[in-house]
């Protein structure tokens, strides 16, 4: 009998095949200098850039939604949490966004190609509203009544004045991509992840949201705009779904199915039992002496050997 087994081209469907590396290389280093040539063109539009932040402020008053303020006030409290929030800012974003799309590239191909084109679509989007909507940073506007937490406490990854930062383009504050990739990171990590402790990376963009309100980098609307925009982005480019990651434990079982069934050994077959006849002893003509009669039971089902039977009555 031929058992049906899973071969190897079976599960080369099943497994999503990973990009060649050199390709994946270049392509995000381009998608890289993209967004970074992206932000510096979007540069030259200072005046604009703050009449968009006293707009955006006074909307955002008239939603009532909290001050950037108070979230500041927490971390004013001490100068180490202050420090930390910055460092945060500048050194979590791009390394976090870079390990993650390795370990998905390494581990889960399927989801690398699909974080890679979600991240790629959402900064396009970004950069189109950086052009559209250049944007001063809130501890730029002294209306708002914050602290550049980066210049007084340190460290800053912007220099000192706007106007001649060739850096970075510190009028992009809409969207914030902080928040929007943060985000990315987590809804990847915990669609490929397979522990009940992925859920735990949504602290990473709860964090990073706190870190831009709280050192004045963004406003709330540039972190809601954020989550919309990625929010339609999922919306478009769908994840490739558990199957993949569950290749491996599904092989597995249809491997454990296909092994043959060990048949039993004829040695190890059990001994025939006796045959239980069913005897009804009656209490006259029985054929049985009459002083074994006490012996016999009463009448029911009793085990005995046919053959017995026969011979002891003949006698």
């Amino acid at each position: 009998m031929k058992l049906a087994r899973t071969g190897p081209a079976e599960r080369e469907q099943d497994t999503p095949a990973r990009p060649p590396l050199v390709r994946e290389l270049l392509l995000v280093t381009t998608l890289f200098l993209v967004y970074k040539l992206g932000r510096q063109a979007a540069t030259g539009h200072t005046e604009e850039a703050y009449r968009n932040a006293d707009r955006l402020w006074g909307w955002e008053r008239s939603l009532h939604l909290p001050d950037e303020g108070t979230v500041q006030s927490l971390l004013l409290h001490s100068g180490t949490l202050v420090e930390s929030a910055n460092t945060y800012y500048a050194a979590v974003h791009f390394p976090a966004t870079l390990l993650f799309l390795c370990w998905l590239y390494w581990h889960r191909p399927g989801h690398y190609v699909w974080a890679r084109w979600a991240l790629a679509a959402l900064t396009g989007a970004a950069l189109v509203l950086h052009v559209l909507m250049p944007l001063a940073p809130p501890r730029l506007v002294e209306a708002t009544g914050l602290v550049d937490t980066g210049q007084v406490y340190g460290p800053s990854v912007y220099a000192d004045t706007p106007t001649t930062d060739s850096v970075a383009n510190q009028f992009a504050a809409m969207p914030s991509l902080h928040v929007g990739w943060a985000l990315m990171v987590a809804v990847g990590l915990i669609a490929a992840g397979r522990s009940h402790w992925r859920w735990l990376w949504l602290l990473h963009p709860l964090i990073t949201l706190f870190v831009v309100i709280g050192t004045a980098n963004h406003y709330w609307l540039d972190t809601v705009v954020a989550v919309v925009l990625l929010s339609g982005v999922l919306a478009c480019i769908r994840a490739p779904g558990r199957r993949a990651q569950d290749v491996r434990s599904h092989s597995s079982v249809r491997d454990r199915a296909a092994r043959p069934t060990a048949e039993p050994r004829p040695e190890a077959a059990k001994e025939a039992e006796p045959v239980r006849v069913p005897v009804v002893v009656p209490l006259i003509a029985s054929g049985v002496p009459s002083r074994i009669m006490p012996l016999i039971p009463s009448p029911g089902v009793v085990p005995v050997i046919a053959s017995g039977l026969a011979s002891g009555t003949a006698r």
